[in-house]
């Protein structure tokens, strides 16, 4: 099925094949859905693990000073746009 976000190309001929791409690619179902391997599975695992404690564990060994001028830091990165 086709994201609604992504727009079609102006070109006749790129139109063309898009359509052509659209209406002759299978769905993806539960029954033809590719199976991850076990160590992508448990590379994602780890990695999300890795996530969940990083930004903690930094801001655990950052000092008020520190947090406080990364902070501002961002917020001025934020604000400058």
């Amino acid at each position: 099925m086709r994201r609604s976000s992504k727009k079609l190309p102006q070109d006749p001929n790129q139109l063309a094949a898009e359509i052509v791409r659209l209406s002759t690619e299978e769905p993806i179902t539960p029954k033809n859905k590719p199976v991850p391997s076990s160590i992508s599975t448990y590379l994602a695992k780890i990695g999300r693990q890795g996530g969940l404690k990083g930004g903690k564990a930094r801001a655990k060994n950052l000092t008020a000073k520190k947090r406080t001028e990364i902070a501002r830091k961002a917020a001025k990165a934020r604000w400058s746009k």
